[in-house]
């Protein structure tokens, strides 16, 4: 049994949202809960078994990084062993993939350079769409094989990549979706076939978490367990043996209860600011106006309803009527 806490020895980031980051990161890059991933979204493994492909296919250790795309704005923990996450280009700048490893194809034995990015943010579209995004990492990845996985004009042995993203809060009419986005071939005249392997080289996943119980896939209702804010680590634990007959180390089920305390943190922050937020605008505007304001805040925090009604009766002094009365 690996005994190694390392995630809470790796992450020396200050900020609770960047620690909370880093630690789903670690848990989403261990093997097992890769290769659910790769059953579901790769067409490549989807008739193989997970610990098949968690034993066999993924190949070394996977590569654990945090960064921002822009060079300046990196902030690294250190590397594990594995393929090297790091993207640097004279004209482009440097990209520092979430988690990245090296795959072989079932079939032909051929490797499949993938790449798994995680974002934990509230808005799915950040100024700009995030499979765009995606696209844009997938292609940096295939530039990126010149002068290590082909030279000179031989592009068959250029690689396929995948980009995959788990977006935990997404919009609601997104929520428990996956999503492939893949270059296809379409004749507009003629009957022409090009050999699939040849342009199938690049595709990028979507996958927007939701509520645990509308999960619909397996890998969905993994997922929404597994980064849930609110199930707690001893439930996660179970459902991870019993349903999906994932052995727990004590490496794991550390790595997945520092997530909930981490997770639990960032939520009661985030609580406590919508609550002086709400207090300062009632100053300004009248304390009904303030109270008001405080749920519209905690909501769009997406803090259950019950818990609202709680903190404003609390700070307010309010009965339970009347704090029902300002949900509505």
């Amino acid at each position: 049994m690996n005994t190694d806490t390392s995630i809470a020895k790796n992450i020396y980031a200050a900020d609770g949202k960047a620690r909370y980051d880093a630690a789903c990161k670690r848990l989403l890059s261990e093997k097992i809960i890769l290769a659910w991933i790769m059953k579901s979204c790769i067409e490549e493994y989807c008739g193989c078994g997970v610990d098949e492909i968690a034993e066999k296919y993924i190949e070394g250790t996977p590569q654990v990084g945090e960064a921002a795309a822009a060079p300046d704005e990196s902030l690294r923990t250190p590397m594990i062993q594995g393929a090297g996450n790091e993207d640097a280009s004279l004209t482009e700048g440097t990209v520092t993939y979430d988690i990245r490893f090296l795959a072989a194809a079932p079939v032909s034995g051929e490797m499949i350079r993938l790449i798994i990015n995680i974002e934990a943010q509230n808005d799915f579209y950040p100024g700009y769409p995030l499979v765009k995004r995606g696209i844009y990492y997938c292609s940096r990845l295939i530039s990126a094989q010149y002068g290590t996985e082909f030279a000179n004009s031989h592009y068959e042995d250029i690689k396929k990549v995948y980009s995959i993203w788990i977006c935990m809060n997404p919009p609601k009419s997104r929520e428990n979706s996956i999503t492939r986005y893949y270059i296809a071939e379409e004749s507009l005249a003629g009957s022409v076939r090009e050999r699939k392997a040849d342009y199938d080289l690049m595709a990028a996943v979507m996958i927007c978490l939701g509520k645990i119980e509308d999960s619909g896939t397996d890998l969905l209702k993994l997922l929404n367990v597994l980064l849930s804010a609110e199930t707690e680590p001893g439930d996660k634990c179970r459902v991870l043996e019993e349903d999906f007959h994932i052995k727990m180390t004590q490496k794991l089920e550390s790595e997945v209860s520092l997530m909930c305390n981490l997770s639990k943190g960032i939520e009661e922050r985030g609580i406590q600011k919508g609550i002086q937020k709400g207090i300062q605008k009632g100053i300004q505007k009248g304390i009904q106006k303030g109270i008001a304001a405080m749920v519209s805040t905690l909501r769009e925090l997406k803090v259950e309803d019950d818990i609202i009604v709680g903190k404003i009766r609390e700070k307010f002094d309010l009965t339970e009527e009347t704090a029902e009365m300002y949900m509505k």
